[in-house]
């Protein structure tokens, strides 16, 4: 009897500290993203803490930055066409690797991940300065398709194995040709898998720095490097009041991600559980 009281107070201690380990690491990870939305808000000349005041002047400044809106019309635009570009050579090259085939395809596709973002820039901007690439939309999309093109893989890839096997070849059984089974059954199954890629390569490409700054030219320039540009010279709280409309932008973009189709089922996790019933219903199991 005493051993179990002693178990339950060790398990009531280790459950308070798990949990306040848990809200320090939150504090600590969310701290900084948090901070911006008080010091967009200040009414100071340049950015400090505490804000002597509260304004709105920071926001209102930045409509009235007609170089900032177009860099970030620029950013919109540029993420928009990369992410259709990404999904288009993702998905045909995830299909094929998830059913086995060009594997070696997937290292391929990878390198750029493994390479320091100020190397790839580098070697971006001495292709591009021969061919004539630099400060141009498709330099610019070409440059970010290398960056995204492994993120859109690996989850195209991952939804695309989670998918019950029986399924497709069910399809194929009864004379589907394989264009018609990729697109009328593959397709609408790994929907949500592409919506996630979708988001998750619309914000590496619009959020992309490093590389922007090597090939971006002073007639295309994204907000990431008009951003940049504008901390070299000042520091006043106008990058705070577009860190707070960045922040909001990409929590409703998981929001609704979230309200569409899921964050676990994006991931795979409800697929993963369709593909165990569907193994479970061929093997005849209860």
């Amino acid at each position: 009897m005493t051993g179990a009281v002693t178990g339950a107070v060790t398990g009531s201690i280790l459950r308070v500290l798990h949990g306040l380990l848990v809200a320090a690491l939150a504090a600590f990870l969310l701290a900084p993203v948090l901070l911006v939305f008080p010091m967009s808000l200040s009414a100071d000349a340049d950015l400090s803490w505490p804000p002597s005041g509260w304004s709105l002047r920071w926001y209102a400044a930045l409509l009235a930055d007609d170089a900032m809106i177009a860099a970030l019309g620029n950013s919109l635009l540029l993420a928009a066409a990369v992410t259709a570009l990404a999904l288009l050579i993702a998905f045909p090259a995830a299909l094929a690797l998830a059913r086995g085939r060009l594997a070696a395809l997937a290292v391929l596709l990878t390198l750029p991940l493994l390479l320091p973002s100020i190397v790839l820039g580098l070697a971006l901007l001495v292709l591009f300065v021969r061919l004539g690439l630099v400060g141009s939309w498709p330099g610019m999309a070409v440059a970010h398709l290398l960056i995204t093109l492994p993120y859109a893989l690996r989850v195209l890839e991952t939804a695309l194995r989670a998918l019950p096997p029986g399924v497709e070849e069910a399809a194929a059984s009864l004379g589907a040709r394989p264009a018609a089974v990729a697109l009328r059954i593959t397709l609408p199954l790994v929907a949500p898998g592409l919506a996630a890629a979708a988001i998750l390569v619309f914000l590496v490409s619009f959020d992309e720095v490093v590389v922007s700054l090597f090939v971006a030219g002073p007639r295309l320039t994204t907000l990431p490097v008009a951003l940049y540009r504008h901390v070299e010279s000042r520091s006043d709280p106008l990058v705070a009041a577009v860190a707070a409309l960045l922040v909001l932008g990409t929590l409703a973009l998981v929001i609704a991600l979230e309200r569409l189709v899921g964050l676990r089922r994006a991931l795979g996790e409800k697929a993963e559980g369709g593909k165990a019933e569907g193994d479970k219903a061929e093997g005849g199991g209860p």
